[in-house]
């Protein structure tokens, strides 16, 4: 029986193409709540960049994980080290890398550049206040949005011993404190309202969402995530522009 069903944002509620929750999606969860299912938020996005929806949530995995929390309780808190930001700052003032910081209640950008802007264009995000790259150095790091090539993530990695990276995008990485990942989040949340773990569903489509799908009871990959992705759910969907969600849910609850 599943009880919980925790869903990603960005190519899973949200397509790439109308940044937009579909009229499919917000049926597939009528019926979910209607099944007494509870649903809940599982994304990298901060809340500040979580936009209003049409659907109803108990509960928010932020960050990938480093922020988990009900309306009325913080579950997990798990910021990056500073001396970790303080090794980030210093390699990307090196290199002249456009950086992004996601603190607890808002976010900050350094040396934007064009492929920045076509991230952000291309995800919809707010455009959040530029700043000097020191003035990072200031404040709790909660998720640092590294725009930099694959073949960096390795030596990021070595210079941020205390860090994990997702990468869930070619033109950049996410970085969170070691042990932070949606799954853990999934965790906290599941502990909070007494769900066990074969009791969870997860709808996701990149690669930060490989761990959620393995660790959730159903894992659904869509059908536009990469293969990886899918090879690590229990089962594909159609794409998030063609109903994706609400295919799944017709066919894991027919009744």
């Amino acid at each position: 029986m599943i009880r919980a069903a925790f869903f990603d944002i960005d190519g899973t509620l949200l397509s790439f193409n109308t940044h937009r929750v579909s009229e499919g999606t917000v049926r597939a969860f009528d019926k979910l709540h209607a099944l007494g299912v509870r649903t809940f938020i599982s994304s990298g996005r901060p809340m500040v960049l979580i936009p209003p929806m049409p659907v109803t949530f108990e509960g928010h995995v932020t960050m990938n994980g480093g922020l988990v929390f009900t309306p009325e309780k913080t579950l997990l808190s798990n910021p990056i080290p500073q001396e970790d930001t303080n090794a980030w700052i210093d390699f990307a003032k090196q290199h002249n890398l456009c950086t992004m910081i996601f603190t607890a209640d808002g976010m900050m950008l350094a040396q934007p550049n064009e492929v920045g802007m076509k991230l952000r264009d291309q995800l919809e995000f707010t455009m959040p206040p530029v700043v000097d790259i020191e003035e990072m150095r200031l404040h709790e790091a909660f998720q640092i949005i590294a725009l930099m090539p694959a073949d960096l993530d390795r030596q990021v990695g070595a210079m941020m011993p205390h860090c994990r990276l997702p990468r869930w995008h070619p033109a950049f990485t996410d970085i969170v404190a070691a042990g932070n990942s949606k799954a853990a989040g999934m965790e906290a949340i599941c502990r909070h309202f007494g769900i066990r773990q074969e009791e969870t569903l997860a709808f996701g489509d990149g690669g930060n969402d490989i761990e959620m799908l393995q660790w959730a009871g159903i894992g659904v990959a869509m059908g536009n995530a990469e293969l990886n992705v899918k090879e690590a759910a229990d089962f594909v969907t159609t794409s998030v522009d063609d109903e994706g969600i609400e295919q799944a849910v017709k066919q894991l609850f027919p009744a």
